[in-house]
C-alpha cells in the first residue's frame, strides 16, 4: 500500500524535528557526504573476487565527527576488507544488510575532505546493480532515527580491468553489428503474434467500421464485453451486441468439433468469424485479431479498420504458459499487476504466478494474522523489528517510502483474481517454505512478543515458526542467518494451513479457479536445524527422522497431504522433488517419494552440472515447468554493458537466448556454461535426455522476474519487455523446423530465416505496445557499433528503430541526426535508437 505522500510529510517533520532537538552539537547534513562507489579490478589477484572502493566526501560545512555516528546500507554482494584498517568498522548484520562505523583510528572528516575504504566483494561485478545502495546515517544518541543519504556516485570498470576470469571474452563491437545484420532490412514480420499453427492470407481487406456489430453465442458474454471495451478504444464507441441474428461484422460462435484450446479466425468479405468449443478458445481467437490490426491504429481514434482476409486454425504447444513475479522483494502496486495480465492475455499466456512472500517482505492481508502485513510488509530502520523489518536491496530508512514496502489487501488480491479470471489468466500464489520466509518468521516473532507481554503463552506460542532456542548456524545465498521455517512445530503447520485457508476463501469470493498452492522449497542452506530443541526432541519420537533430508521429506508430505484434503495438488521448486546424491553432493537425484502425489515443479537449475535435471525429473515421472535461469530468468542483464541493470550470476540474457531454446532437445544448443566457458565433453555425454514418456511429464514454459533491482513499474517492464514474447513465441507456436533439422548447414539456414520473422514480429509488436493498455516501458535496443576506416556504422539487434547520433558527446536525443548511413567515426561520436514515440534506449560508442 503505497501511503507515499503522507509518510513522506511525516519522515520530513521527524528528520527536522531529530535535527533540530540537539543544538549543542553540530551535524553535517547526511546529504552532504557524497558516496562514490569504485569498482578497480574483477579477478582481483586471480580469484573469484573484486577490487572495489568506497569513499565519503564531506561537501557541507560542517565536519563529520570522529565518533557518535553509523552508517547503514545494503550490498547485495558479500563484503570483506582489503587489509586491516582501524579507520573503520564494517559489520554485516544480516542478509544484505551492513553497518560501518568509525574505528580508533578515525579522526573525523572536516569540510571539503574525503576518505576511502577498499574491500573486496565476492565475485565478479558486471554492471551497476551490484554497487551497495540505500545509504542512511543513525547518530549514537538517537539511535531510533535514521536519515537517508544520496546514493553513491559510479565509477565503472577500466576496460582493461573488466575479465571475470583469464582468457574470458565478450563478443565485439564489429562481431555484434554482425550478428545485428541477420534481421535485413526487408520487414518478415507476420501479422498474428506468436506465429499461429495455420495461417493463410486470401486476397481482399474487410472494412471494420464504427457501426458495425457484435453476434455472440450467449456463453462468451464476457469475451463479447471485453471484445467491446477494446472498440471502444478504437472507434471512440461500442457495438451492439446481440446473441442471434443473420448478419454482423464479428462472430464469436461455439464450435464442438474444435479440439481443446484450439480456435479458427476467418476474416473474409462476409465479415469477421471467430470460432472454438469454449470461451478461453474464442479468448484465444480475438487476441489474434487484435494483433492482425495495424499496431499504430490504437493510437488514435478511427472510422474504420481495414483488416487482411485471412485463415486462422491455430492451438498451442503446450498448455502451461507462464510468468512468474517476484513482489516479495520490491513490491509492485496492484495497478502494475493488471497491467501485466493485459500483456499474458494479449499474448496468449495461462499463468501469473505471485511470488508473495521471501525473506525481505510479505505481500498479502491474511485477516488471522496481521502482523505478516503490519511487520512483514514494510522495511525501515529498526533496533528490534517489531514494527517493520530491517532495510533489503536499498530500500533506506523510512517505511512506506518506495518499493520497500506494500501489500495487497484481500481485496486488492480478489479484484486481481476477478480481473484475470475475465482474461483467463490463472493466478498461483505462491508462499515460499521453508526457507526464503524471513519475512513471516520475524512477523510471528514480533506477534510472539507482543502477547507474551501481555501475559498470553498460548496465543504467543500458536504461530511461531521457530524455535526461539534454535542455535543452528548457517547462511543462505542472500547472506540470511535466521529464515527457515522449522518443520518440527506444530505451529508452523497450523500457520500454512490458516494462510491457505484465507487464499482458498480469497479464491472463492472472485469466483476464480484455484488447483494448486505453490509452496517454494527452494534454497535451504547446509546447517539448518541441527541445533534446534524442538527439532531434537522430533526425531526421538520419529525414529524414522534421521538426517535433514528425512525432515524435508516430512515437511512437503504433510503440506501435500494438507492441500490434498482441500481438493488441490502441491507446486514447488525442483527441490521438493529431489535428493542430493550420495556420490556427488552437488548433483541432484528425482526424490520417488512424492511421485504420486501429483507434485508440479518449477525447474530452474540447468547449470553447475544439473544441466539436464529438468529431463531427469520428467523422465522419471515428475510434472515439470520449464524455468530455466538461462533462458527465462528476466531478472538477469540483457548485455555486458556497465549501465545495463540486472543480476549476471545466470548469464547475460537477451531475446534470443529465450527465442532459441528448444523444450524437449535444449542440450543440443547448451554446450557451455553461464559464462561461455565449454562444457567437458565427458559431461555433456553423461547428460540424460528426455524420453517420449518424459515429453508427456513437461506442462510448459515459464519465465520469471525476480525483483531484487526491480523497483519500480517502469524498471519491472523494461526488464520483461521484449523478452516476454520470445517465451510466448516458444511456449504457443509449433516446434520449429531448424529445432528438428539434423543437418547443421540447413539448420542454421532456417534458423537465421525464422530470427528475421520473429525479430521482425517482436519490431511490430513493440510499436503495438507504445499505446495498448496505457503503453509499455519496453526496452529499446542498444546500437552495436562497427568501425571500418574512418567510418563508423550502427544498427541493433531489433530492426524497426531510429538510430540518431551526435558528434561532439552529448546525449543524443530524438531530434539529433538520423542516421542512414555511415559517418566519420570518432571518440565523440554517439549513437541511441529511438522508438516512435521519440523515447530513447542507452547510449553506445566507439
Amino acid at each position: 500500500m503505497y501511503k507515499i505522500l503522507t509518510i513522506c510529510l511525516i519522515a520530513v517533520f521527524l528528520t527536522n524535528t531529530a535535527m533540530a532537538a540537539k543544538p549543542g552539537r553540530q551535524q553535517p547534513d547526511p546529504k552532504k557526504l557524497e558516496l562514490n562507489w569504485y569498482v578497480y579490478e574483477n579477478n582481483y589477484q586471480g580469484k573469484d573476487q573484486t577490487l572495489n572502493g568506497l569513499s565519503i566526501r564531506n561537501t557541507g560545512a560542517d565536519a563529520l565527527p570522529a565518533t557518535g555516528w553509523k552508517i547503514y546500507f545494503n550490498s547485495i554482494k558479500r563484503m570483506s576488507a582489503l587489509t586491516a584498517d582501524a579507520r573503520f568498522v564494517v559489520k554485516h548484520i544480516n542478509g544484505d544488510f551492513y553497518m560501518l562505523s568509525p574505528g580508533k583510528d578515525f579522526k573525523g572528516l572536516a569540510s571539503g575532505q574525503q576518505i576511502e575504504w577498499k574491500y573486496l566483494s565476492a565475485g565478479w561485478v558486471v554492471n551497476e546493480s551490484e554497487c551497495p545502495h540505500g545509504f542512511y546515517l543513525v547518530w549514537d544518541d538517537a539511535e531510533d532515527t535514521g536519515f537517508a543519504m544520496n546514493d553513491p556516485l559510479i565509477h565503472a570498470l577500466p576496460e582493461d580491468k573488466m575479465s571475470r576470469f583469464k582468457g574470458d571474452k565478450e563478443l565485439t563491437p564489429a562481431q555484434l553489428f554482425a550478428l545485428n545484420q541477420r534481421a535485413g532490412t526487408a520487414s518478415a514480420a507476420q501479422r498474428i503474434f506468436p506465429k499461429p499453427l495455420s495461417y493463410k492470407e486470401n486476397a481482399g481487406f474487410y472494412t471494420l467500421s464504427a457501426s458495425g456489430s457484435i453476434i455472440a453465442d450467449q456463453a462468451f458474454a464476457v469475451e463479447a464485453e471485453l471484445l467491446n471495451d477494446d472498440l471502444k478504444l478504437l472507434f471512440g464507441k461500442k457495438f451492439k451486441v446481440a446473441n442471434t441474428g443473420q448478419r454482423a461484422a464479428l462472430r464469436l460462435q461455439k464450435d464442438n468439433s474444435l479440439m481443446e484450446d484450439e480456435y479458427k479466425l476467418s476474416v473474409s468479405a462476409a465479415g469477421i468469424l471467430i470460432s472454438g468449443k469454449s470461451a478461453r478458445e474464442i479468448h484465444y481467437g480475438l487476441q489474434s485479431l487484435k494483433v492482425l490490426i495495424d499496431p499504430l491504429t490504437p493510437a488514435t481514434k478511427v472510422q474504420n479498420i481495414k483488416l487482411k482476409y485471412v485463415e486462422v486454425q491455430d492451438r498451442p504447444r503446450f498448455g502451461f504458459r507462464g510468468v512468474m513475479l517476484d513482489v516479495a522483494r520490491n513490491f509492485q502496486p496492484k495497478q502494475e499487476i493488471l497491467k501485466l495480465i493485459d500483456l499474458l492475455s494479449l499474448y496468449k499466456l495461462t499463468t501469473l504466478h505471485l511470488h508473495l512472500n521471501d525473506d525481505e517482505g510479505w505481500r498479502l492481508q491474511i485477516k488471522a494474522l496481521p502482523e505478516l502485513t503490519d511487520v512483514g510488509a514494510n522495511r525501515g530502520h529498526t533496533l528490534d523489528e517489531q514494527e517493520r523489518l530491517m532495510p533489503s536491496y536499498g530500500s533506506g530508512p523510512v517505511q512506506g517510502v518506495n518499493s520497500g514496502s506494500g501489500y495487497y489487501s484481500r481485496q486488492d488480491f480478489i479484484d486481481i483474481l476477478k480481473y484475470a479470471a475475465r482474461r483467463h489468466i490463472n493466478v498461483i500464489p505462491e508462499i515460499e517454505t521453508p526457507g526464503h520466509a524471513r519475512a513471516a518468521v520475524v512477523s510471528m516473532q514480533a506477534r510472539y512478543r507482543k502477547f507474551m507481554k501481555a501475559g498470553d503463552t498460548l496465543k504467543a506460542r500458536e504461530y511461531l515458526l521457530r524455535d526461539l532456542a534454535d542455535t543452528s548456524l548457517y547462511h543462505s545465498v542472500q547472506q540470511w542467518n535466521d529464515h527457515v521455517i522449522d518443520p518440527s512445530l506444530p505451529s508452523a503447520y497450523r500457520f500454512l494451513e490458516t494462510v491457505s485457508d484465507e487464499i482458498i476463501d480469497m479464491y472463492a469470493q472472485a469466483a476464480a479457479p484455484l488447483e494448486t498452492i505453490h509452496f517454494g522449497g527452494d534454497e535451504v542452506p547446509a546447517g539448518v536445524w541441527t541445533g534446534s530443541p524442538s527439532v531434537n526432541a522430533f526425531k526421538k519420537l520419529h525414529p524414522e527422522i534421521k538426517q535433514t533430508a528425512d525432515l524435508w521429506d516430512y515437511f512437503f508430505g504433510r503440506l501435500s497431504d494438507m492441500l490434498q484434503k482441500k481438493g488441490l495438488f502441491l507446486s514447488g521448486w525442483e527441490e521438493t522433488a529431489l535428493r542430493k546424491s550420495a556420490e556427488n553432493p552437488r548433483r541432484w537425484m528425482p526424490n520417488p517419494l512424492f511421485l504420486d502425489k501429483n507434485f508440479r515443479v518449477n525447474v530452474w537449475n540447468n547449470m553447475s552440472g544439473n544441466e539436464d535435471l529438468a529431463y531427469r525429473l520428467a523422465n522419471s515421472g515428475y510434472k515439470v515447468i520449464l524455468s530455466f535461469v538461462t533462458n527465462f530468468y528476466f531478472d538477469m542483464a540483457y548485455i555486458r554493458q556497465f549501465d545495463e541493470p540486472g543480476f549476471n550470476w545466470g548469464g547475460l540474457i537477451n531475446i534470443e537466448q529465450s527465442f532459441k531454446f528448444i523444450p524437449f532437445d535444449y542440450l543440443r544448443n547448451q554446450h557451455t556454461d553461464y559464462v561461455n566457458r565449454p562444457l567437458p565433453a565427458s559431461m555433456l555425454s553423461s547428460f540424460e535426455h528426455l524420453t517420449a514418456a518424459g515429453q508427456k511429464n513437461v506442462a510448459g514454459l515459464q519465465g520469471l522476474l525476480w525483483s531484487e533491482t526491480v523497483k519500480t513499474p517502469e524498471r519491472l517492464e523494461y526488464m520483461y519487455l521484449p523478452r516476454l514474447l520470445a517465451l510466448s513465441e516458444r511456449a504457443w507456436s509449433p516446434s520449429p523446423q531448424w529445432a528438428a533439422e539434423k543437418d547443421s548447414v540447413k539448420a542454421k539456414i532456417y534458423y537465421e530465416k525464422d530470427w528475421a520473422r520473429f525479430s521482425h514480429s517482436v519490431s511490430r509488436e513493440m510499436r503495438r505496445l507504445d499505446s495498448y493498455a496505457g503503453g509499455y516501458q519496453y526496452r529499446i535496443p542498444t546500437p552495436a557499433i562497427r568501425i571500418r576506416g574512418a567510418q563508423a556504422e550502427a544498427n541493433t539487434d531489433l530492426p524497426g528503430f531510429a538510430i540518431r547520433y551526435t558528434t561532439d558527446g552529448s546525449l543524443p536525443d530524438s531530434k539529433s541526426s538520423l542516421y542512414v548511413k555511415p559517418v566519420t567515426a570518432s571518440k565523440n561520436l554517439r549513437f541511441r535508437a529511438f522508438n516512435t514515440l521519440g523515447r530513447g534506449g542507452k547510449v553506445a560508442h566507439p
